[in-house]
């Protein structure tokens, strides 16, 4: 134990700077390490590999290394860190000393893809610029000479090969000049200092100068914005102090969107709009009846817009019903957010999309019903193939279509790949939970990326035209006190709530004045295929057993099932959909024209396994 606490003891200092970071953030990091040799007269290579894990930099250019010479004992000292670190190393000698080589290197976390070694001046020692490329970035790693015109020229060969890339560029190392010298202002032509050059570097123990930068090129037009900046409090470990910035990059255009948009909660006068994009951005709905003449859409919150998030939640209000509506979403990318100043990167337009608003005059309508696909998107393809000429107007996922709720990458992969394939931008989709959308680690955020329809429980009742629809949520398929749960739900009371909105749905004017009632939830009450365990019915039936349905439709038991009016003492029909392969998936078209309702369910081949009138 007193060893396991002396170990927890010296991570802590080590892990002080290791946050994670935003996506597309990066820290670059310079140290002229005195090949290791600190102000103590120690020579300790650990100690500096410490420094540069304590900062967790992505990469760091290092300064005054030995590789095998006689006063370093034949260490390759750059591979030395290199191992303890665990990054990757290049080493890029400027002169041959005491049997080996003295330069600079550069430790980085991603693999490089290319890099170069440009002599540069020297008259007292040859000096050098190691060009290294990753894949969004690029970074120059020098050391200037002592010399001052050796620096101008250097300045000037630096410009000369920043100038052929089209990345952005960080330039690190000891420039060995302070910030008022003409070579630094010459550099700043071209170059932005990112460091704070008020807090020195130089000498470690009692800092005076400023002789150490991190700069970024500014000539290309590439972009990017500085989160942090610091110079680290190590006094001994070299006669330079450590220093690094954490830039975020601007994401390239075609990686600000994740996903398309995709509609939720549709109704005769709004419409919510939700995508994803891959990076913070603030977002907004342009819309309009014409495509030519389109108005802004914003989410405001207590008076707040809704920015520097990845997940957009637009209402569009004060529609007309039964009317066209072109859209397109868009965003721009927010690269820093600070109380008084932000820095945005591109502005992305989806194409131009269209939806029509419900409308009470207009009866007849054609309703798709998925159930149980559990992420088989190619099964979920072929069975799509089947109804999409069906001229749907909505379109209902019956739960357990999103198998695994275990990370918000998976349920957005779900969302975006069903509603992508059923024309989500222009038909507003319904997800109902089924009892595999209540499990994972995710589970609890999955509607951060849905709607609820009503926007208030995942339940509820609406009206389509002169049908009302009332949607229940079943919860888990075991009891709540089962291990598995850990002590973790009580669906039984979440049942009870929908017992009472049952109650008062079934008394509502709406739903006694609608022509046609229908019933969707995924757990069904009736059936041969249930378990012992039914969670809903003793809760529902008593109340749904006075309600006049002319359909319900449910899920779960993966296995197609018709039961007529009285077979299972269930007083309106019942059809339960079928599993996730090709033997047993079913869709169902429910359409309404005129008086008359009518479902159909069919397989992956597309034969009708029913057909009702209801």
């Amino acid at each position: 134990m007193k060893n396991l606490l002396l170990f927890i003891l010296f991570l802590l200092p080590f892990t002080s700077f290791a946050q994670q970071r935003e996506a597309n953030t990066y820290r670059i990091m310079s140290y002229n390490v005195r090949n290791g040799n600190g102000l103590d007269g120690r020579t300790d290579y650990d100690r500096i590999a410490g420094i540069i894990e304590k900062a967790c930099p992505d990469v760091i250019a290092l300064q005054e290394l030995d590789s095998v010479t006689t006063r370093g004992k034949q260490t390759d000292v750059l591979k030395k860190l290199a191992d303890i670190t665990r990054m990757h190393y290049i080493y890029a000698p400027a002169i041959s000393y005491q049997g080996g080589k003295y330069g600079i290197g550069l430790l980085s976390k991603e693999r490089p893809l290319l890099w170069k070694n440009v002599p540069l001046p020297g008259r007292e020692e040859a000096r050098t610029l190691l060009i290294v490329e990753f894949d969004k970035y690029l970074v120059f790693a020098t050391h200037f000479s002592l010399n001052k015109d050796d620096r101008q020229t250097s300045v000037n060969i630096i410009n000369e090969y920043a100038g052929q890339y089209n990345k952005p560029i960080f330039l690190a190392g000891d420039l060995n000049d302070d910030p008022e010298s003409e070579a630094i202002k010459n550099l700043s032509r071209n170059w932005k200092i990112l460091n704070n050059d008020k807090t020195p570097t130089f000498p470690a123990n009692e800092p005076k100068q400023t002789i150490d930068y991190i700069a970024g090129y500014i000539s290309n037009g590439k972009t990017y914005s500085v989160h942090s900046r610091q110079v680290m409090n190590e006094p001994v470990a070299s006669d330079h102090r450590p220093l690094f910035v954490d830039v975020r990059l601007k994401a390239d255009v075609d990686k600000v969107m994740r996903t398309k948009p995709y509609l939720q909660n549709p109704s005769t006068d709004a419409m919510t709009v939700m995508w994803m994009t891959n990076v913070p951005c603030r977002s907004w709905i342009e819309y309009g009846t014409d495509s030519t003449d389109m108005k802004r859409a914003r989410t405001f919150v207590e008076g707040e817009a809704m920015a520097n998030n990845t997940t957009n939640r637009i209402r569009i209000e004060g529609l007309q019903p039964g009317t066209k509506y072109y859209y397109r979403a868009v965003s721009q990318e927010i690269t820093l957010y600070q109380p008084y100043h932000k820095e945005f990167g591109d502005t992305i337009s989806t194409p131009v999309y269209s939806f029509t608003t419900w409308d009470d005059n207009k009866k007849d309508f054609t309703a798709l019903i998925f159930n149980d696909i559990h992420d088989n998107y190619s099964l979920f393809d072929k069975l799509y193939t089947q109804v999409k000429d069906s001229g749907y107007d909505v379109v209902f996922f019956n739960g357990d279509c999103i198998a695994d709720v275990q990370t918000e990458f998976n349920a957005v992969r779900s969302i975006s790949h069903y509603c992508e394939g059923v024309g989500g931008y222009s038909i507003p989709t319904i997800f109902i939970r089924g009892n595999h959308e209540t499990r994972g680690g995710y589970s609890m955020f999955l509607w951060n990326l849905l709607e609820k329809k009503g926007n208030s429980h995942s339940y509820g009742a609406f009206n389509l035209g002169d049908t009302r629809f009332v949607l229940l949520d079943c919860g888990e398929d075991k009891p709540d006190d089962h291990w598995v749960y850990y002590d973790m739900n009580d669906f039984t009371h979440y049942r009870e709530d929908q017992a009472r909105f049952l109650e008062s749905e079934i008394k509502s004017d709406e739903f006694k004045n609608a022509t046609k009632r229908v019933l969707i939830h995924h757990i069904p009450i009736y059936g041969k295929h249930l378990d012992d365990y039914h969670p809903c019915k003793d809760i529902w039936e008593p109340i749904l057993s006075k309600a006049k349905f002319n359909i319900s439709l449910n899920a779960h038991t993966h296995r197609f099932e018709y039961i007529p009016i009285g077979e299972d003492k269930n007083v309106y029909p019942v059809i339960i959909g079928g599993g996730n392969n090709e033997k047993s998936v079913t869709v169902s078209v429910l359409q309404k024209k005129g008086k008359r309702m009518t479902l159909k369910v069919l397989n992956v081949q597309g034969e009708i396994l029913q057909n009702l009138d209801l």
